[in-house]
């Protein structure tokens, strides 16, 4: 996947006013529509779950560019949208920002009964993408919002947002099932925020020997219950030992004796386990590197930007010709529009004056 910068989600007060939002309901939904008809509804999918289109789709819906409230209004306005019409397109939204996001799975389930399809695969989707994004990638994002965009033959998208509330800023998850060969190996379409100094990755390419001595550790009880014993005497690098403070070693011990009683056949198992969190996981990490050797990735995943640059050269400088094609394909998708001929060629304007400028 290119790097091309790092883009913030500063979090903004507020909210989109009723009228706003619900102009941004008929011209997500029609958006929606158009690219279903002409192009079909897996690249609907491919499009949404790209960083960069899914930023220019909320600009042109009229939100905030560089707000992180642009993903709940963008998302929450093509799930109310698609919802008028009784999801005619095929495309379904699920989820939400705040305990919405907690329904999920039963609105998954409500599609499925309507269309005649097994919900399992997609509840367990939506589940486990929740579950790596706060366990798995320890960032200092909590997820906040969890949206699950999907079609009745199984592909889906996942976009769901974390909130950093120390420094106010958001960050975006971005996944998509068409390119997904593994949960738990470098499975994102892209991830959008701040880039954070250390953060530990378990689901980095570099982590796999981690994520199976991860699996180990289980299998030598004994050996990993006697070395916990001793942690507080070990001479422990200075850059872990913020993870055994922040770990309550009786409460380690109980979830690893059951753990070991489990048969967990990898990563993506262990995941899945009830009771294993961030701290479990950071201990697991740590006593691969005392025990085995063997270390986590620490580099932050943050490899996607879905912004154009800035006109003073940061977090680069504008790249005029990836502008214009950006400019040209949203005009097209609104040539294609079933809005309004007045609204259409307002907003046609407002992309040729930006064209020109």
């Amino acid at each position: 996947m290119k790097r091309t910068g790092i883009a913030n989600l500063p979090l903004h007060n507020g909210k989109a006013p009723p009228w706003l939002f619900n102009m941004m309901k008929k011209l997500a939904r029609e958006i929606c529509l158009v690219i279903i008809e002409e192009f079909g509804k897996e690249e609907f999918l491919r499009r949404i779950s790209d960083p960069v289109w899914f930023q220019s789709f909320g600009c042109v819906l009229g939100f905030d560019w560089h707000s992180s409230g642009l993903t709940t209004t963008t998302l929450a306005a093509l799930k109310e949208g698609l919802k008028e019409i009784n999801y005619e397109g095929g495309i379904y939204v699920a989820g939400g920002k705040g305990k919405r996001g907690l329904f999920t799975p039963e609105e998954i389930k409500i599609f499925a009964e309507k269309k005649g399809f097994n919900p399992e695969p997609l509840i367990y989707s939506s589940r486990i993408t929740a579950k790596v994004d706060n366990v798995a990638i320890q960032d200092g994002y909590s997820i906040y919002q969890h949206f699950f965009i999907f079609d009745e033959k199984g592909n889906w998208v996942v976009i769901q947002q974390g909130m950093n509330s120390y420094i106010s800023m958001a960050r975006r998850y971005h996944w998509f099932s068409e390119e997904l060969n593994s949960f738990v190996v470098e499975p994102h379409r892209g991830i959008c925020g701040k880039k954070e100094r250390r953060v530990l990755n378990m689901v980095a390419r570099e982590s796999l020997n981690c994520q199976n001595y991860s699996i180990k550790l289980l299998e030598e009880k004994n050996e990993v219950l006697n070395i916990l014993e001793k942690i507080p005497q070990l001479n422990l690098p200075y850059h872990h030992q913020i993870f055994w403070k922040n770990t309550d070693r009786k409460r380690l011990k109980e979830v690893f004796i059951s753990l070991s009683r489990k048969k967990i056949k990898d990563f993506e198992n262990l995941l899945n386990v009830r009771g294993v969190g961030p701290k479990t996981v950071r201990a697991m990490a740590l006593l691969c590197e005392i025990i085995y050797g063997v270390t986590a990735s620490y580099n932050d995943p943050v490899r996607y930007t879905f912004a154009h640059g800035g006109k003073d050269g940061h977090p680069f400088p504008v790249d005029r010709e990836v502008y214009i094609q950006s400019i040209n394909m949203l005009t097209e998708v609104l040539r294609r529009c079933k809005i309004p001929p007045i609204q259409k060629e307002r907003k046609l304007r407002k992309l040729a004056f930006l064209l020109k400028s």
